[in-house]
């Protein structure tokens, strides 16, 4: 079995399912490196013509996102967002956590997508990829700048993350809140120290994401908690504590996900699950599979997200008593206004004519 990499989630690389070759390694008795107890991260500029993505999924509260960057050094091993990194040529696994990629024009480009006459103005979402607030932001500010342009033009944004970070941008959010233009999501699928050192290694520990999650209240941002993912075994006894505290530390919305394993990812989290739970893996996954009509992930709009059966009912109801004693909304939705929005006047780039007598 190979060994955890300190600081890290996926115990190996695998080969993206786009990949047309795959490598693999035989020992041939010669010498053989020992495997690094470290890998560095990779962080590179990713060209881009355009930095709103747009969905129409059922399943999700809103139609328009920006990702500042594509894979996510937090390194959670059940990241659904893994297999993004193969339409770039590179592994769900390692990779994903350590070849990052971030645009480095992205203020730019949203003003220019801001100011198009076919834009429809609609709330935008930072996170609902890979997080806006990983470590790499600290020094290259993608995000923050992102935020700039979309105050500057009253434009309506919500945030998801799993990073303390957010509160460095407490500024800008603070503005855009006084016009009820954000709402902040910090997702915490577990309470126990020990445990989040393993399943999401380089994201911020449960108190501090309280502890942003209090500075941004107090400054008038309206957040919330996501107790995402709940995996069966491992962390759904914690719902309703993670629940209190986020209530004591001034959330006022709630939501819930419960763990899902898309493409590879089923196979990254089967191998996280008998590196650090070997006598509770099968278990584990035969709940998730229970739950999930008897495969690793339900792909369909409507359960991929909650799941069905006995396990994921049951889930249900002890989220919607908990979030009813402590006064959360029982709908996730949030409203942001759009009617404030200024679009950013146009520029046209053609040349000035000049005449000659």
């Amino acid at each position: 079995m190979t060994d955890a990499i300190k600081g890290r989630g996926a115990l190996s690389n695998p080969p993206g399912r786009f990949d047309k070759l795959t490598k693999e390694f035989e020992h041939d008795g010669w010498y053989e490196e020992e495997p690094p107890d470290k890998l560095e991260t990779i962080i590179t500029a990713e060209p881009a013509r355009s930095i709103i993505s747009r969905n129409d999924s059922p399943d999700i509260g809103f139609s328009q996102s920006i990702n500042p960057y594509r894979g996510c050094e937090h390194a959670c091993p059940y990241c659904y967002a893994r297999p993004s990194h193969a339409y770039v040529g590179l592994s769900p696994g390692l990779d994903f956590e350590t070849k990052l990629f971030y645009k480095a024009d992205a203020a730019k480009l949203l003003e220019n997508e801001l100011a198009s006459p076919k834009y429809k103005c609609s709330p935008i979402t930072l996170g609902a990829n890979t997080d806006p607030y990983q470590p790499a932001e600290k020094a290259l500010k993608v995000t923050r700048s992102i935020l700039e342009v979309l105050l500057r033009y009253k434009h309506p944004v919500g945030v998801t993350t799993k990073g303390a970070l957010v509160v460095r941008d407490v500024d800008l959010l603070g503005a855009l809140a006084r016009d009820g233009l954000t709402r902040v999501m910090f997702s915490i699928p577990t309470l126990n120290p020990d445990l989040k050192r393993i399943l999401e290694p380089r994201a911020a520990s449960a108190a501090a994401k309280l502890r942003a999650m209090r500075v941004l209240a107090d400054a008038g941002v309206t957040v919330g908690v996501l107790v995402a993912p709940i995996i069966p075994v491992l962390t759904e006894h914690e719902v309703e504590s993670v629940l209190e505290a986020a209530h004591a530390a001034g959330a006022s919305l709630a939501g819930y996900t419960i763990m899902r394993l898309p493409w590879e990812v089923k196979d990254l989290f089967r191998e996280w699950l008998a590196q650090h739970f070997p006598e509770r893996a099968a278990h584990v996954m035969s709940i998730i599979r229970g739950m999930r009509g008897e495969r690793d992930n339900d792909p369909n709009f409507g359960t991929r997200m909650h799941a069905t059966g006995p396990v994921a009912e049951l889930i249900r109801q002890r989220f919607r008593l908990a979030s009813r004693r402590l006064g959360f909304p029982a709908e996730r939705l949030f409203h942001l206004p759009t009617n404030l929005f200024q679009p950013p006047a146009r520029t046209h780039g053609q040349l000035a004519l000049q005449f000659t007598m």
